[in-house]
């Protein structure tokens, strides 16, 4: 039998275990190196967050070892929340670098409205539960300020499809927690998603607005639907699409960053850059070159670099 193993901090080693061995024990069958990572100066913690209804949020945070929770670290919050996915450790080159030569902090967390913890877990944020997964992921926020892995102002979200409705909405709802906000791909325009491409199949999940009581759900929290017009201003907002993407058609991007920039060019406290970044000849990202996927990576944590003011550290 072969399997296979990673994590946050593994590559990715293939084990052999020959059950016809007297004594049989697992055997490095194949293992991947990345050049320059030296695992063992980091570790992995998993940490319980308490959401806004008393609900325990699992986290998982990867760090270098001895780190001071002084504020000042750069975080990298992630999240998706929904369609009962399952967020598992798995391996990022390009997280590895954030933490490596950023020195940041990696966090990853398990929001309900996926399937980390079977079908109850997944119906706690779907349909008129979908707050609660907005809710997760800004207590997770104000757990990882409270313990001072980082302060607002560095503290960046990131998620793509689902992921980018729970990045923009959460920037809508509580602008003031974060420093940088990347939406990949994501959905933004509740009142009108089952009318194109796949959209239609994800009213399992959201509901759909010709209905009244779910038109009711969504236009609470329709990320384009929802961008206060006042009061304190946006963090830096890098959006992110493809002009092929049949998934998530680029327009749920294009409409939100249009309407944002309408909306705040005129608050004179905006100083924070919100931007789009349109992909050509891409679509959902599955399948990307990989030429294209480093320049993506290479422009995000740019992005996040130029923004946080984090110097490149050897």
């Amino acid at each position: 039998m072969f399997y296979y193993f990673t994590s946050f901090l593994t590559p990715g080693t293939i084990f052999h275990y020959d059950f016809s061995e007297q004594d049989p024990t697992p055997k490095v069958f194949r293992e991947i190196t990345v050049e320059g990572f030296q695992a063992h100066l980091y570790e992995t913690e998993q940490v319980f967050v308490t959401s806004k209804d008393g609900t325990k949020i699992p986290m998982f945070l990867v760090h270098r070892k001895g780190m001071k929770h002084d504020a000042s670290h750069p975080v990298l919050m992630y999240g998706y929340g929904g369609f009962n996915i399952a967020l598992t450790p798995s391996f990022s080159v390009s997280r590895v670098v954030f933490m490596q030569h950023l020195g940041g902090v990696f966090a990853l967390v398990n929001l309900r409205g996926g399937g980390e913890y079977g079908e109850k877990w997944h119906k706690a944020g779907s349909l008129n539960n979908k707050q609660n997964v907005f809710d997760d992921f800004q207590a997770a926020g104000k757990y990882l300020i409270d313990k001072n892995y980082t302060a607002s102002h560095k503290l960046v979200i990131m998620g793509g499809s689902n992921g980018g409705l729970l990045v923009t909405a959460c920037a809508n709802q509580a602008p003031h927690l974060f420093g940088v906000v990347v939406s990949q791909v994501g959905v933004t325009d509740m009142m009108r998603f089952h009318k194109f491409t796949i959209g239609h199949a994800w009213t399992s999940d959201f509901g759909s607005s010709d209905i009244e009581e779910e038109f009711n759900w969504l236009i609470r929290y329709s990320p384009l639907h929802t961008i206060p017009a006042s009061g304190e201003q946006f963090p830096a907002m890098l959006l992110l699409t493809g002009d092929h993407d049949d998934r998530v058609v680029p327009l749920h991007s294009l409409k939100y960053i249009a309407e944002l920039q309408y909306v705040r060019k005129n608050q004179p406290n905006q100083t924070n850059p919100l931007l789009i970044r349109v992909d050509t000849k891409s679509g959902h990202g599955a399948g990307k070159p990989t030429a294209k996927i480093i320049e993506e990576l290479a422009e995000i944590y740019s992005f996040i670099a130029e923004n946080l003011k984090i110097d490149w550290q050897e």
